[in-house]
């Protein structure tokens, strides 16, 4: 697994980076630039969800505290963009600590309704609080440089999965969190410390997050409580890691990419039928749960295995019979 990451992952890696060099349409960089952002957002919520079992609809709300933290801070403290934007990971992870005590005791659709309420939480505050600029939102100042934020996108993200991929996969952290998934209670009894490493988790998927909304915030130079604290980025982000595969890296970039192609060729074409958008991303879920229950990424490795299973066999028998024809 670890060459087939560096095989494909370096080559890919290095055509992204190339990219703003060999195309210079401003709209084609936004529209990628986006696809990265998702992707960030994807393998972050995986961390909880697919690694440790626990379903957080709260994720949003992290992305958009993120946002406003950073805007807060340019915007009314005077601070440059550089040292804003770590602050957006920082309130972020302030936040995890704060609200993973109470929610982290609980387990399966109870987590889940109270990291949503959370999240519902957080959006009402910014819609009645005067320095967030309620309903109407906050403008932060123009810089028209849509490789700088493409850039700095895919080094975030980048650097997430990277760092993802060594603390899930090759690490005895990822371990704990995948025995805390199967079974919690056994966890216990092997001496694991289940609510110290779920808060890791929490905290460990929250900062990225957050970063991600302070570069969000300054790209699009506009932020308001229904675009960076709504409903849609949890839920989107829980339609990419199901559909990718929960509990890889890869999964759920393969997921948050064709999500994303589907969203922005949705949008172009079918513009005016938003609620059918939110029916199909249902539908998604629901058909991905019944007939992929191990996402797009864990089904064609099920099938890898199968074939490879079979081939196995057919050498063995076939090994079988020619002994048994040299003995005769």
């Amino acid at each position: 697994m670890k060459d087939k990451i560096i095989r494909w992952g370096l080559p890919v890696l290095f055509v992204l980076i190339a990219m703003p060099a060999v195309i210079h349409d401003t709209f084609f960089l936004r529209v990628v630039t986006e696809a990265v952002m998702w992707i960030g957002l994807a393998i972050a919520f995986d961390v909880l969800a697919g690694y440790t079992g626990y379903l957080n609809f709260g994720h949003g709300a992290f992305f958009g505290l993120g946002a406003y933290t950073t805007a807060l801070l340019m915007m009314k403290a005077g601070w440059p963009f550089a040292l804003a934007l770590p602050m957006g990971g920082v309130m972020a992870a302030v936040a995890a600590l704060i609200a993973g005590f109470p929610t982290l005791r609980l387990k399966g659709a109870y987590f889940a309704i109270a990291t949503w309420a959370l999240s519902r939480a957080v959006q009402q505050l910014a819609l009645i609080m005067d320095i967030t600029g309620g309903p109407d939102g906050m403008r932060l100042p123009p810089f028209l440089n849509p490789q700088f934020f493409y850039y700095l996108m895919l080094a975030i993200v980048a650097a997430t999965f990277a760092l993802l991929w060594y603390l899930l996969e090759h690490s005895p952290f990822g371990l704990k969190l995948k025995a805390i998934r199967e079974d919690e209670q056994g966890a216990m009894a092997l001496g694991l410390n289940p609510t110290k490493l779920k808060m890791q988790a929490f905290i460990l998927s929250a900062v990225p997050t957050g970063i991600l909304g302070g570069v969000y915030a300054y790209w699009i130079t506009f932020i308001d409580p229904a675009s960076t604290l709504g409903d849609l980025i949890s839920d989107q982000a829980l339609v990419m890691v199901v559909f990718g595969g929960m509990g890889t890296l890869i999964g759920p970039v393969i997921g948050a990419i064709l999500i994303f192609a589907f969203k922005t060729l949705f949008w172009a074409y079918l513009s005016d039928f938003q609620l059918l958008y939110l029916i199909i991303l249902g539908a998604v879920i629901a058909l991905s749960v019944v007939f992929m229950p191990n996402g797009l990424w864990g089904t064609l490795g099920g099938f890898k295995k199968k074939k490879r299973d079979h081939e196995n066999k057919l050498e063995t028998s076939l090994e079988a019979r020619l002994q048994k024809n040299e003995g005769e």
